[in-house]
Formats: structure tokens, sequence, C-alpha cells
């Protein structure tokens, strides 16, 4: 069994037991579900914006802990300040070591999209999503077979979120990508292996359906890189331990969006 495969059969565990102790009724009752969600998509298209998913992550199963003291509060708040476009929210607890309360407290200091990081196996996840004051949630192409994705997707639509694909190969996109998804994401980190690749966001660019939303996710740690992958048609990067290996990561974020930003404005001056 891979770590894959581990994280997805613990979650199922996982959604059980919390099934038991949560009922859907008590989710539904959360706030949050009178509030209109806020678009991933649209924010990530905005050109004051400079593209960046900035993630929080404590811990992950290649690479141990990471910054498991991170105060979300601070963080969010700076990566905001920074120039992000949105905030994505690790709330796996066993793996990757988040909460349902990370986001809960990113979602009370920022008014912006926030993409619940998690694996979603259940539409009981969804209904947890929402009722916690995510906006957006990830569907892994690798550990759903096609028709869940469909099933799961048009589920989170039904209640207002935006929802990510993530692929890893051009198999995982053909097969699994569908109407109901907002946006296109192509993992260059291979779940299984964890060996990461960034050439794979410039392969499977071209595939991407035209017009769609695409982000790029891990491996991201020079701005240079990012503007390669804007020629290559990516709208949008989710980048994390690049940012979380900092003692302070809205620090490493602010530095990372302002030379990207002195990137784009020399190119703006040259062309």
């Amino acid at each position: 069994m891979n770590i894959l495969d581990e994280i997805i059969a613990h979650k199922h565990k996982e959604v059980a037991e919390r099934k038991a102790l949560y009922p859907e009724k008590l989710l539904e009752k959360s706030l949050y579900f009178e509030t209109a969600c806020l678009s991933m998509e649209r924010y990530l298209l905005r050109p004051d914006k400079s593209g960046i998913i900035a993630e929080i992550k404590r811990k992950s199963p290649s690479k141990g802990d990471i910054n498991p003291y991170v105060s979300v509060e601070r963080t969010s708040i700076g990566y905001m300040q920074a120039g992000a476009s949105a905030l994505s929210i690790l709330t796996d607890l066993t793996f990757f070591g988040g909460k349902n309360e990370d986001l809960i407290t990113a979602r009370k200091y920022n008014y912006c999209p926030i993409l619940r990081k998690d694996f979603t196996v259940d539409e009981y996840q969804i209904l947890e999503a929402k009722s916690i004051g995510a906006d957006a949630i990830l569907l892994i192409a690798a550990a759903l077979p096609a028709k869940r994705v469909n099933e799961l997707a048009s589920f989170a639509r039904s209640l207002g979120l935006e929802v990510i694909l993530e692929v890893h190969n051009l198999e995982e996109l053909q097969e699994t990508y569908c109407p109901e998804v907002n946006v296109v994401g192509v993992n260059n980190r291979n779940l299984k292996t964890f060996k990461t690749d960034v050439g794979l966001s410039f392969e499977l660019a071209q595939h991407i359906p035209a017009g769609v939303t695409k982000i790029s996710e891990s491996g991201l740690s020079q701005p240079k890189t990012l503007m390669e992958l804007k020629e290559a048609g990516y709208n949008g990067f989710l980048i994390g331990e690049t940012f979380m290996t900092s003692s302070r990561p809205e620090q490493a974020a602010a530095r990372f969006i302002k030379e990207l930003k002195a990137l784009q404005d020399k190119k703006e001056v040259v062309a």
C-alpha cells in the first residue's frame, strides 16, 4: 500500500467516525451555510493579485514536521497582505497536522477565497467544508473514480463551493475532467512516490481544455518559474513548503511576491 492508498483508507474511517459525532443536520446549522462563497477562480484571474494560493501546512508524510506551531492568524493575514490571491488550509490531522479549526481561524480574519485542502472522498466532507467557511474544495483524481469526481463536484457546486480537480498525468485529466470543475490543478508531486517534477505542468498545459482556469502545484520555489508557467497559460500557483519552511511564512511570501512583481514589471517595460 502506497502513502496515498493509506491516506484514503484512513480518510474513509475518519469520515465514518465524524458522521457519528457531528450529524449532517448539525453541520447545516453553521452560519456559513447562509453565506455566499467567494470565487477562487475570479480571484486567480484578478490582475492586481499574484495568482498565488498561499498554503498553511504544518507537516507532510514525506517531509515530517515543517512548521508545526505556525500561527494561522498571523500567517494567513500576512499572506493576504503580501498579495496572495487566496489561501489553502490543510485540514487533515493524521498525515498533515491540520485541523478544521485552522480554516475557521483563517476565515475569521480574512475576506478572501479559502481552499479546504483535504482528501475528499464523501459528500459529508463537502458539507463539512461549507460549515467551516471554505469557498472551494479539492478533488484528487488519483484518489477517486471518474464517476465519483463528477458526483462530488456536482454536490459541491450545489452548495456554492468551487471545485479544484487535481491531476498528476494526462490519463487522470482525460478520465476525470468534467464541466462541474472550476479549476484544474496539476500537482507536480506524485502522491504515490512523492517525486516532484515541475516539467509535468508544462507537459499537461496544452491538454487542459481551452478556457479552463489552471494552476500549478508543488515544487514552485523560484519566481522565474512562475513567469514561465504564466507563459504556458497557467493562471495560478499553489505554494506551501517554499513559504512554510521559514519561521515566518508570511515574510517569505512577501519577499517571493515582491520578486515576482519585479519580474513582471521588467517584462512589461521590455514589451
